[in-house]
């Protein structure tokens, strides 16, 4: 999963709203699964470039999350372009937010002009995030 920065703020995807995903219809962050052999690194700039048409050249290592859902390998890299320069394919929306916004645990989506929620684990591993970069 990636934590893609800018301005102080964090890129969030709102997921689809199928029942099948892990956190539907919550904003989250952009990742995926691994394919068999591939290295997380690899897997992240391979799912980011699917899912929003972005390149990440470098990827720094955050840290890893597992629960008994899922294993999270967390990289952070900077977004250098506009939001209206990614091509969003995967996920309902997408938006920059900021620690107020990640703190409060919702973000609106002018796209479906609702407030949804952010998935509890996303939502910790952003304010690790943040709180690791004010030290």
């Amino acid at each position: 999963m990636a934590i893609l920065y800018q301005d102080n703020q964090c890129l969030l995807q709102l997921r689809d709203d199928l029942p099948t995903i892990l956190y539907p219809g919550h904003w989250g962050l952009f990742g995926g699964h691994l394919e068999p052999g591939e290295s997380p690194e690899a897997g992240l700039k391979r799912e980011i470039l699917e899912e929003i048409s972005y390149v990440i050249d470098v990827a720094t290592e955050f840290r890893c999350y597992a629960d008994d859902r899922a294993v999270r390998y967390i990289y952070h890299a900077p977004l250098t372009i506009g939001l209206e320069e990614l091509d969003l394919q995967e996920g309902a929306d997408l938006a920059l937010a900021s620690l107020e916004t990640i703190q409060q645990g919702q973000c609106y989506s002018t796209k479906i002009e609702q407030v949804r929620p952010l998935g509890d684990i996303h939502q910790r591993i952003l304010l690790d995030f943040f709180e690791s970069r004010l030290k």
